[in-house]
C-alpha cells in the first residue's frame, strides 16, 4: 500500500482515523455541551475529510467489496434504527453518506477497468459510463428526499479522492498521477464544494481544508494493528456515552 512519495511520510492509516475520531469527538462535545463554542467546531472539521480519505482508500484496497460495503451499510442501519427510536425522525448519518459514497466508488472503478482495458467492447465502456452517471444521479435524488448527513456534496467527497485512483489496466501516466498528492487536491475541492453548498456548519466548514495537512504525511501503510472493527464503532458508542453523560448531567 506505499508509493514512491508516501512510503516515508509519518502517518499510517491508523494514526489518520485516530485524529479523525479525537477530532470527531471534540466536536460532538462542542455539539452537546458547548453549542456557543466555534473553536470545538472547527478542531471537528477534520473528521469529515480524513474519513472520507479513508472511505476511498477502503474501496480502493479492499479484497471483498461486498463484505465492505456492508461492514458500514449494516451498521448505518443499526444507528437508524436506534435514532428513530430515541428521536422519532429520519435523518440519515454520517455512515449512510459513507455507504452511498462506496457504491459511487465501485461504480466508478468498474468504469475505468473498462475504459482502460483495450479488450473492452465498445458498449460495454459506455454502459459502465452510464451506470456511474446513473449512481451519481440516484444518490442526488436521495438526498431531495431524504435528510442525509452533509447532503450530496457530502456523500461526492470521498469520490473526489477515489477519481485518480489506478485501476489493473490504468495507463503508466494514469498511475504516476496517484503518486503525487494530486487526490488529496481533489478531496480539497470537494471539501470546497461541500462548504459552498451550505451544508455542514456554514462558514466554519472552510476549515475542513485543514485536514488535508494530515493527510499530506500519509504514509500509505494500514498500521501495525488492525483496527478496523474499532473505527466502525467508535462512531455510535461515542454519540451514545455523550448522550447518556448529558442525560445524567441534565
Amino acid at each position: 500500500m506505499t508509493n514512491q512519495t508516501t512510503k516515508s511520510a509519518p502517518l499510517s492509516g491508523n494514526a489518520l482515523k485516530y485524529i479523525a475520531a479525537l477530532s470527531m469527538l471534540i466536536d460532538h462535545i462542542g455539539v452537546i455541551f458547548f453549542p456557543d463554542s466555534d473553536i470545538l467546531r472547527i478542531i471537528g472539521r477534520l473528521a469529515l475529510p480524513i474519513f472520507a480519505f479513508m472511505i476511498a482508500e477502503g474501496c480502493r484496497y479492499t479484497h471483498n467489496r461486498l463484505r465492505y460495503f456492508l461492514g458500514i451499510f449494516v451498521l448505518a442501519a443499526a444507528c437508524q434504527l436506534v435514532y428513530f427510536i430515541y428521536n422519532g425522525d429520519t435523518y440519515m448519518c454520517i455512515l449512510v453518506t459513507f455507504s452511498l459514497a462506496i457504491l459511487v466508488i465501485y461504480t466508478l472503478q468498474h468504469f475505468k477497468a473498462c475504459i482502460f482495458d483495450a479488450q473492452c467492447p465498445l458498449i460495454k465502456k459506455l454502459l459502465s459510463a452510464l451506470l456511474v452517471l446513473a449512481a451519481v444521479a440516484a444518490v442526488w435524488v436521495l438526498n431531495v428526499f431524504l435528510h442525509i448527513d452533509y447532503g450530496f456534496a457530502g456523500c461526492m467527497l470521498p469520490v473526489f479522492a477515489a477519481l485518480l485512483h489506478p485501476t489493473e489496466n490504468a495507463p503508466e501516466a494514469f498511475l504516476a498521477l496517484d503518486r503525487i498528492p494530486v487526490h488529496v487536491a481533489l478531496l480539497g475541492v470537494g471539501c470546497v464544494i461541500l462548504a459552498l453548498s451550505g451544508n455542514g456548519v456554514g462558514n466554519l466548514q472552510y476549515y475542513s481544508l485543514l485536514a488535508l495537512i494530515p493527510l499530506l504525511l500519509y504514509s500509505g501503510k494500514r498500521g501495525k494493528r488492525k483496527m478496523k472493527y474499532f473505527f466502525y464503532i467508535f462512531y455510535p458508542l461515542h454519540l451514545g456515552a455523550l448522550q447518556l453523560l448529558a442525560m445524567l448531567i441534565n
